[in-house]
């Protein structure tokens, strides 16, 4: 991979971060410099985006297998979900990543691979040589601009000022439940959903963080597009003492512990009770890693 990327800042600053079930529980980064000397695997297969279906691309990267092997995982991971520079998520299984040569592309027929085409990290299924593959990931998996790989499932890791709050931290907080049909993109059921969780104001008070009279919080999710300093998630302190706006770690009929590939173990939600101008048109936010108390 000698051709340099059209925007040399992106080259930069783009990363891949390697999390969660890891052997030894670190966390591995790579710069697209360091993947670039690892991504000498060959993918000749059909893309289901273009146009033409029986078109071959000769993708190069970096086989998952590869990164698996140098970052560790634990043994009893059995998934790693692939998180976007969005915040979209793929889960695929480790059998798989394993078996199949499941390949994070960096170029495409020997040119580097814009963001307009999912670059520069794109996760491609090698569908032509094995056409099984189809069924278990479809078109959608296809992920583009690929920053994260969660092995298994993370522990809560919550930033607060200046405390990390962890899921003891949590489950002692009151907790709050709510129904509701969530507004989380992929892997979640359709109709109302139970979630459990700790407001945002608790969540405050567990790191002995005083909710101010005004102002706002930030709240950001592993995504590197929930970092826009220019767009932050902002909600304001009226908003959070108007209706519960839930940092959710449960889900489900038996309160079980929100998955990665559903975006856990913390995700943003909003009750019914919350006024259309906060909950309806907010995202609802997954891998919730940070709290910030702003002016």
């Amino acid at each position: 991979l000698t051709k340099a990327y059209a925007d040399g800042s992106q080259k930069r600053q783009w990363s891949l971060v390697i999390e969660g079930q890891t052997k030894n529980g670190n966390i591995t980064q790579f710069s697209l410099d360091q993947l670039t000397a690892l991504a000498t695997a060959h993918v000749p297969t059909r893309e289901p985006h273009q146009n033409s279906t029986d078109a071959i691309f000769d993708f190069q990267g970096v086989l998952i297998s590869t990164l698996l092997e140098k970052s560790g995982i634990a043994a009893n991971a059995s998934e790693v979900t692939f998180v976007a520079f969005d915040a979209y998520r793929v889960p695929v299984s480790v059998a798989d990543l394993r078996r199949y040569p499941i390949l994070l592309a960096m170029q495409k027929n020997g040119q580097p691979i814009p963001r307009s085409q999912g670059g520069p990290l794109y996760l491609i299924f090698p569908i032509s040589q094995y056409p099984e593959l189809r069924q278990k990931y479809p078109n959608t998996m296809w992920a583009f601009y690929v920053t994260n790989l969660v092995i298994g499932n993370e522990p809560i890791h919550l930033k607060v000022g200046p405390r990390q709050l962890k899921t003891e931290d949590l489950e002692r907080s009151p907790q709050t439940l709510i129904n509701t049909s969530v507004g989380y993109r992929l892997f979640w059921p359709s109709g109302n959903i139970r979630l459990q969780g700790v407001r945002i104001q608790d969540a405050l008070a567990a790191a002995g963080v005083t909710l101010p009279a005004n102002g706002s919080v930030i709240v950001r999710g592993k995504a590197p597009i929930h970092h826009d300093r220019a767009k932050p998630m902002r909600l304001s302190v009226a908003h959070l003492k108007a209706c519960d706006i839930v940092l959710a770690t449960r889900w489900g009929e038996e309160l079980q512990p929100i998955p990665s590939r559903m975006g856990g173990p913390v995700t943003l939600a909003f009750a019914p009770n919350c006024p259309a101008e906060t909950g309806k048109n907010q995202p609802w936010m997954t891998y919730i890693e940070e709290l910030e108390v702003a002016p």
